[in-house]
């Protein structure tokens, strides 16, 4: 039987459009209700709501180790769209600018996705949760301030490319990272590095250390799982 005062170590499957506090608010209400009490839960390391994936919720005294598992390496697949940008280097926002892509082939993305292997350093997005003094540099954006984010140092293990469709300039990644990677700033980045723009389209984390996607619970299956759990 599952102890979750204890700690238990609770991998869901981020449905999209759904913020990681929003599923996290979900599996609490229904660990609430089951339980009879509040329980103690938190997430090691939000996901857009726009992504989806792997996000791992960790009750009673395994919170203290969320530190831990926020360092653990990541694992994502993606999908770019070349020859344009938005605000937030993904769908939420309507594109804002548009490049040439002529000039783009298979072979210079290749050589391209190699440049961005191993240390690197990159600068998060304003639409982000990294915090300016005490604020949330996307509340800042939304205020209609624009924050000056500093550029951090990040460690990317290895970037593949999956797919590359010439016709609609449209290319799939591969990415395996460490703590504090933004795939949406390697969008970005990837655009600038081909003398174009980019932006993405879908971002999915299929593994966090060594839990993959196939270990997750899907959210409407929780109450089920959970039934299972205090069952046995």
């Amino acid at each position: 039987m599952k102890d979750f005062a204890a700690g238990e170590i609770i991998a869901i499957d981020k449905p999209y459009q759904m913020s990681s506090f929003g599923a996290l608010a979900r599996v609490r209400g229904t660990l609430t209700r089951r339980m009879g009490h509040r329980v103690k839960i938190g997430h090691a390391g939000t996901l857009d709501p726009l992504a989806t994936g792997v996000l791992i919720l960790l009750t009673g005294k395994f919170t203290k180790r969320i530190e831990e598992f926020q360092q653990h390496t990541k694992e994502y697949t993606a999908t770019l769209q070349l020859g344009s940008t938005t605000a937030s280097f993904d769908l939420e926002h309507p594109i804002d600018a548009t490049f040439p892509t002529e000039h783009i082939n298979e072979d210079m993305v290749r050589d391209t996705l190699k440049k961005f292997q191993g240390e690197i350093t990159q600068v998060p997005p304003s639409y982000s949760a990294c915090k300016i003094g005490g604020d949330r540099a996307y509340k800042l954006m939304r205020k209609g301030d624009e924050p000056q984010l500093a550029a951090k140092a990040i460690h990317i293990d290895s970037i593949e490319l999956t797919r590359f469709d010439k016709e609609t300039m449209q290319m799939d990644i591969r990415v395996v990272c460490g703590k504090g990677t933004y795939i949406r700033s390697l969008a970005r980045d990837i655009g600038k590095e081909l003398a174009s723009g980019a932006h993405l389209t879908a971002l999915r984390r299929t593994r966090v250390g060594d839990i993959t996607q196939d270990k997750c619970i899907q959210l409407e299956a929780f109450p089920e799982w959970l039934d299972n759990a205090l069952a046995n």
